[in-house]
């Protein structure tokens, strides 16, 4: 049975990575967003209520109520959780021993806590996903054509990047689930037992790990199934590939090149992600391991094309690591040992299974085969070297088929469990020593309730993707799910469920003047402006203002109160929000005196045609979209008192004399310089030169002679030939596939 120890590790270690960009991410951001001086300061939203000590935390579980008791006011609180976090996750990635239960509960709740000072609940878009893609002509006209709207997003939202998006709540998910997964105690190195055996492995270790390969699977299908729940006719045309890469939240320069491919492999590309969402992800359970590589690469392609054609900070990465739940240590421990050893005839029991499990693969993959070109009406033309497609079934055939499926699948996620529930516990008889055996039960109880119970939770916001499959739910579910939900333990997905942008990438651009006639454009670093100017490449950073602005754009500034206090800070000329425009303040318009008046104005942005040398976009002047405003105008004043933004309670500055303080602000003037993107590479690079000197300096395995390890196959080929009767009967394991020989010890 192939063992899950290495991904296991590697998840570990990704979990940390992404931790690591996040906090760094968030950390760059703080003073211009939450800062005192900043659009929302966070002491806004952390105002005690009268309540007790415990009921307060537990309302709102976070640890910025502690602030105060270091000397430290919410923001420098949220700068020193940030800057922890960043360490602990960068350590973890380094040492082994750092990959410990406490310290990815510590980057959880310090995760939580950030989330919760900037006002974060829920879950609005993230990510399209394309796969290579353009254009085409809606066939089946879904009912209600009307325009689009992005995901799931209200866009009556308060914060900037509030409430807090996919990204951060599925980080939040698999932070919770690294810490079920990371160990209480690292295990001595050992030696890689034959199969992947156990030796020196837990009885309860695979068990939250599977609860990381159930989150994959709700994260995909239900991104996929919302696609073609909306009635969105880009996706019901195949055509929303043709409008992604022009009005996606902020492009990179490989968008472009993307955008003006031709229009039949953009809806290719459309059928192919329907494929990779909805089609592949059961196949994470498949019993056949070959299935679930199969299902793995198709999911790393996806995401890495995601990647290479769209800044979506580390969600891609996080999904990425959500993938190794997948992989096996035999597919990870590529020594081509096969080749090192010579193969002995299976037993007819073995052949037979092998045999099977060849035909369940060929069926499944027909199957896929022929589901896509029925469905999709995938036709060659071999004329103009092109693949014709469209949607072949309606609207009320795919809710008929969703509701048939909906159920069963969270059957299948059942079935699987008790699977792994039944391993775990064959695996706890097999524990020699009486304490030894009590331990393991022990540990085998808690992770396995903890298991199930999350599994549980999970179901009630996946069910969301079917109606009246969520209300036959469990009631106990329900109200399990409702009594931790704040904590964000389980969240329902749904990305880009429509598209926008039908008409034009929709922008706001943000102008200034000092006598109310001559205007200059305020530029922001990442999202379109300037018409000559490439898009960026900022993976894994999240510029959340530069983000929350493409949401914005999408209705009037009424539904983003948010953007008066911008229009408020620019009028001031506060430089950690100037900072927030651009790093380098000396690119700002009006580093040297603030602007007399700020105004805002609507375009609609499109990509350049090829050969339109020196120019990256077009663009359209649309309408006003804030009035004109200075210091102390009726309009401004009254927007402000409408939404509550009015600052009546000054920051305090008794936080400023404590010896914490003077450190954080002292780190603070270090790294100001760096841009962000620049300072997330550059831990990147310092990482990979550590792990490089580590393994350059580190003890080596010896190495054993060609001679040597003939001999040792020859001898070991004996004896398994003559232990064959006499071995342990190997334990349940959907790793394996049956079509595998058993791998001899070395």
């Amino acid at each position: 049975m192939a063992g899950s120890r290495l991904p296991r590790q590697l998840f570990l270690q990704g979990v940390a990575a992404v931790f690591m960009f996040a906090f760094a991410s968030l950390y760059t951001q703080i003073p211009g967003l939450y800062g005192a001086e900043g659009i929302l300061p966070a002491r806004r939203m952390l105002r005690p209520q009268g309540k007790g000590r415990w009921q307060q935390l537990w309302e709102t579980p976070t640890l910025l109520w502690e602030a105060p008791t270091l000397g430290l006011d919410t923001a420098q609180g949220l700068e020193l959780l940030s800057l922890l976090g960043t360490l602990l996750a960068l350590g973890a990635l380094l040492l082994r021993r750092l990959r410990h239960l406490l310290i990815y509960l510590v980057l959880w709740a310090a995760y939580l806590s950030a989330c919760q000072a900037s006002g974060g609940a829920s879950c609005p878009p993230a990510p399209l996903e394309p796969l290579s893609p353009i254009h085409s002509s809606p066939i089946h006209p879904p009912p209600h054509p009307a325009p689009c709207h992005a995901c799931l997003h209200d866009t009556h939202t308060l914060l900037p990047d509030s409430p807090s998006p996919c990204r951060d709540s599925l980080l939040l998910e698999t932070g919770f689930l690294a810490m079920l997964v990371a160990p209480l105690r690292q295990h001595p190195h050992y030696k890689q037992a034959p199969q992947g055996a156990l030796a020196g492995a837990l009885p309860h270790e695979g068990l939250p790990f599977w609860l990381v390969r159930w989150l994959l699977f709700r994260l995909m299908f239900a991104s996929g199934v919302v696609k073609l729940t909306s009635r969105c006719p880009a996706w019901w045309g195949l055509t929303a590939l043709t409008y992604h890469y022009e009005t996606q939240c902020l492009p990179t320069p490989a968008s472009w090149f993307a955008h003006h491919l031709p229009v039949w492999l953009h809806k290719l590309s459309v059928v192919a992600t329907f494929l990779i969402e909805i089609a592949v992800p059961p196949l994470f359970f498949a019993p056949v391991r070959r299935l679930r590589l199969a299902a793995f690469y198709s999911q790393v392609l996806l995401q890495v094309l995601i990647i290479i054609t769209g800044n979506y900070n580390f969600f891609n990465l996080l999904t990425l690591v959500l993938t190794t739940a997948l992989l096996d240590d035999e597919h990870l421990a590529a020594k081509s040992r096969n080749s090192q050893r010579r193969k002995t005839p299976a037993s007819w029991p073995k052949a037979l299974l092998a045999m099977l499990s060849w035909l369940l693969e060929l069926t499944t993959y027909a199957l896929l085969a022929y589901g896509t070109v029925h469905y999709f009406g995938l036709e060659i033309d071999w004329e103009k070297h092109t693949v014709r497609s469209r949607t072949t079934f309606t609207f009320h055939q795919f809710s008929q088929w969703l509701k048939m499926v909906t159920l069963p699948t969270m059957w299948l996620g059942v079935a699987s469990l008790t699977w792994e529930l039944l391993t775990a516990l064959w695996r706890w008889t097999q524990v020699r020593g009486w304490l030894q055996k009590l331990c393991a039960a022990v540990q085998l109880s808690i992770f396995g309730t903890a298991t199930v119970a999350l599994f549980t939770i999970s179901l009630v916001p996946y069910s969301y993707v079917e109606p009246s499959t969520h209300g036959r739910l469990w009631t106990g579910a329900h109200r399990l799910f409702g009594a931790v939900e704040h904590l964000q333990l389980a969240n329902s997905y749904g990305l880009f469920r429509r598209m926008t942008g039908l008409g034009g990438r929709p922008e706001v651009v943000l102008e200034g003047s000092y006598d109310g006639h001559h205007w200059t454009e305020i530029e922001f670093m990442y999202k379109p402006g300037n018409v000559s100017r490439p898009p960026p490449l900022i993976v894994p950073h999240q510029p959340r203002l530069d983000w929350q602005m493409w949401f914005a754009a999408l209705g009037p500034h009424t539904h983003s109160p948010w953007f008066t206090s911008l229009v408020l800070r620019l009028l001031q000329g506060k430089e950690p929000v100037i900072r927030l425009l651009q790093n380098d303040v000396a690119q700002y318009p009006f580093h040297k005196q603030p602007p007399t008046y700020v105004r805002a104005q609507r375009y609609k942005y499109w990509f350049s045609q090829p050969g339109e040398q020196g120019r990256w976009w077009r663009r359209q002047w649309v309408e006003e979209f804030f009035p004109p405003v200075s210091l102390g105008d009726p309009l401004l004043d009254a927007l402000l008192r409408q939404f509550g933004l009015q600052d009546k309670s000054p920051a305090r500055t008794r936080s400023s004399s404590s010896t914490l303080a003077q450190v954080l602000h002292w780190v603070r003037k270090q790294l100001s310089p760096l841009e962000a993107p620049s300072l997330l590479w550059g831990l990147l690079v310092t990482l990979g030169a550590i792990r490089f000197m580590q393994a350059l300096l580190g003890p080596r395995p010896p190495r054993s002679s060609p001679l040597a390890r003939e001999e040792k196959y020859r001898s070991a080929s004996k004896k398994d030939s003559g232990a064959a009767s006499t071995q342990a009967t190997p334990a349940p394991d959907n790793g394996s596939s049956g079509s595998q020989t058993p791998r001899r010890k070395k």
